[in-house]
């Protein structure tokens, strides 16, 4: 009881607060979870299974997960440590590992650096002396023993008893009390955790609804949590049909996107059963493409399901997909009790400490399942089916859970595509780099402008159709430097030339260039390289900060030559400084070898083969049973649609990513379940093309007329 009203104590805290947050974990299966407000995942609606908590051998309550936005969770934490008498943050033991041993150990015996690189390379020396023997014997010991005490990421324990009743405690940076047991120690001691982490999806909500308000919006009247308005709301329906899912939570990678679509997911409980299914354990026992066919195929479910295990799992056709179908596999299909049944979970998630336990509810499966007149290989298969998933899978409640957050920034860029994909790119991105949502920005419509000292932020802005990015993106700059721009025009308003600029923002020359470079002071009129030879002239010489016009001098009008101007120049700078250029990567290569189709062609050449030129936005690597690599990668064309692409072990060796850029892509169109993939045979870069640098480019030797 006092745990569930601890973390109910916790989120009532936050919700006065105005922080969001999301419960999540196995307590999500909870019905008195869902009354405190500590989830919004209703137990009854989900036929959420909470048997494994009421065996009589189990001595743990629900595990709570509450994630808050990065902004808020360190008010959270002050506020358990105000709000409680015993408190301390978890720690975790760091193990030596063989290398870092070897180091130590050297240091120990007072070998020079060199011989210590030497001896904790991955090839041993052939003619070790003693000492090396020695070094190498010591280091086999004490690894996997502790080397030192970190901050666990967000456990926290509360007692009822003083912390030093139970451990010595720490003071880390942050300055919270830190025990010196981890997570294991304290639940043998009968201690409670709880879990307090941060999460950038909560930040992007949060933001998004504070632009959708500055912007005038009825941002008060969008009730975030109202999950049943959501759960009927078309567009949402609409983007998670079509995969069209980048920069939500939990739902945007390319294996996510893909699935949505193979699967047509367009409700709450087809979501939560993917947000499971994705996981690594579900695809590696052959399940994910079983459930797809029945999900497709409903008719044929019979045919192909185990009755047994579809009478235990009727709503995912008969697949284990969540954590909970281990436990009810166990007990309904194997006969185990419930806490047997639990004991083999635990044993799965990498949770049994005693191997002989977990060996002899293994041996019970099996027995049982002889004793019921199973077959031995169909009893092999189950618990293959057990064993390659059930360290990966989720509770369906944490599922759940994850899926309510994934509604609600679904509906956010369903309804608010600008404001929510601004707020996705001021906290942080997500499984994407930032030029992926810049492009994504473009695709809801946006016209997304360079940073300007005038008109942007320290972070990207809104204003109408137009996205400001954020001077924080700059490369190369202080935030101190920027914040004194920005109070600076806050105070005296806006900048009107270079040397205005330099007259009231004490800058050096190394400051004002990336600046100039990537464009935030073409409100001046004046082209970059005409700026940067004004730099030159009123800063050159001297790495002080420009005087901030205590005594003003007058300046002569500057009499500069007529300067050209390149996209390429830009484009140049823009990687250098932004990480990526603002046109289209298409118009800084070679012109490709032949003619290439769309990706929205694709679905006109299935089964031929196509020619098509791809920008590279990711790649995953992937290690076949023959130890062999492959990669399945992104790519987006040059009208900014998105594909997918397979590259087997043979086209991988010979025709590997070189980085970003775009490529010139051979190979054969395939089809899933409506999800169309290139799988390549022949991949090539296009060579980037620069113009030569013109002289005016270089850095001159200054001298002032006159």
């Amino acid at each position: 009881v006092a745990y569930f009203l601890i973390n109910w104590d916790i989120v009532s805290y936050a919700r006065g607060k105005g922080y969001f947050y999301v419960g999540r974990g196995s307590g999500a299966n909870s019905l008195v979870a869902y009354l405190l407000r500590i989830t919004d995942v209703d137990p009854i609606d989900l036929d959420l299974y909470f048997e494994r908590f009421i065996n009589l051998y189990r001595k743990n309550p629900p595990d709570f997960d509450i994630d808050f936005a990065s902004t808020d969770r360190d008010d959270v934490i002050a506020y358990i440590f105000r709000r409680f008498k015993h408190v301390a943050l978890l720690a975790t033991y760091n193990t030596f590992q063989q290398r870092a041993a070897v180091r130590e150990l050297g240091k120990v015996f007072g070998l020079p650096p060199h011989e210590i690189a030497r001896l904790s390379g991955s090839t041993p020396p052939p003619n070790p002396d003693r000492i090396t023997r020695l070094v190498l014997r010591y280091a086999g010991l004490i690894s996997g023993f502790p080397s030192h005490l970190s901050v666990h990421a967000g456990g926290i324990i509360i007692t009822e008893k003083p912390i030093h009743y139970y451990t010595a405690t720490f003071l880390p940076p942050k300055g919270f009390a830190t025990s010196h047991i981890d997570m294991e120690i304290a639940e043998d001691a009968g201690i409670h955790k709880f879990d307090i982490l941060s999460q950038r999806g909560l930040g992007k909500i949060r933001e998004a609804l504070q632009i959708i308000s500055h912007l005038g919006k009825q941002a008060g009247a969008i009730d975030i949590h109202d999950m049943e308005k959501l759960k009927q709301d078309k567009a949402i329906k609409q983007l998670l049909r079509t995969g069209r899912t980048i920069g939500c939570f939990y739902i945007e990678s390319p294996a996510m996107r893909m699935l949505l679509q193979k699967l047509a997911v367009d409700n709450y409980a087809g979501l939560v059963a993917a947000s499971s299914i994705i996981r690594p354990g579900v695809a590696k026992s052959g399940m994910m493409r079983e459930y797809i066919l029945r999900y497709r195929h409903p008719e044929e479910v019979k045919k192909r399901a185990h009755p047994v295990l579809l009478d235990i799992m009727p709503d995912t056709y008969g697949v284990m997909v969540y954590q909970e179908d281990v436990i009810k596999v166990a007990h309904y299909f194997a006969g185990l009790s419930l806490q047997e049944a639990d004991h083999l979970r635990r044993g799965m998630s990498g949770k049994f400490r005693s191997r002989a336990e977990f060996q002899k509810t293994r041996d019970s499966f099996f027995s049982n399942c002889r004793a019921r007149g199973i077959a031995a290989a169909e009893a092999q298969e189950v618990w293959r089916q057990i064993e390659s998933f059930a360290g990966y899978a989720f509770a369906k409640g944490h599922s759940a859970s994850y899926a309510v957050e994934s509604y609600q920034c679904l509906y956010l860029k369903a309804h608010y595509p600008l404001a929510y994909m601004v707020a996705v790119l001021n906290n942080g991105g997500g499984f994407y780099n930032t030029e992926t949502y810049v492009h994504e920005l473009r695709q809801c419509g946006a016209l997304v402008e360079a940073p300007c000292l005038n008109n942007s932020e320290l972070t990207s802005t809104l204003c109408g159709r137009t996205v400001w990015l954020g001077l924080g993106m700059i490369a190369g700059l202080e935030r101190q430097v920027l914040e004194r721009l920005l109070q600076e025009r806050q105070r005296h308003g806006r900048y009107r030339s270079l040397t205005d600029l330099t007259e009231r923002v004490p800058l050096t020359l190394e400051q004002l260039k990336p600046l100039i470079r990537v464009g935030a002071l073409r409100f001046t009129g004046h082209s970059k390289k005409a700026l940067l030879w004004e730099a030159h002239l009123l800063l050159a010489g001297s790495r002080q900060t420009a005087p901030a016009g205590l005594f003003k001098a007058p300046t002569r009008p500057l009499a500069l030559p007529a300067f050209t101007h390149t996209l390429r120049e830009d484009a140049r700078d823009e990687i250098e400084l932004l990480g990526f250029p603002l046109c289209s990567p298409f118009e800084l290569v070679e012109a490709p070898p032949g003619e290439g189709i769309t990706a929205k062609q694709m679905g006109d050449h299935v089964g031929s083969k196509i020619q098509i030129a791809g920008y590279f936005v990711h790649r995953k690597k992937v290690v076949t049973s023959r130890k062999q690599l492959m990669y399945f990668g992104t790519f987006r064309d040059k009208e900014g649609t998105f594909f997918e692409t397979v590259h087997f072990p043979d086209s991988a060796r010979q025709y590997p990513f070189r980085g970003p850029g775009v490529y010139w892509l051979q190979g054969r169109v395939t089809e899933e379940f409506g999800c169309l993939s290139l799988e390549v045979e022949v991949m090539e870069k296009l060579a980037m093309v620069w113009e030569e640098e013109d002289e005016e480019r270089l850095t001159p030797t200054i001298r002032r007329p006159g």
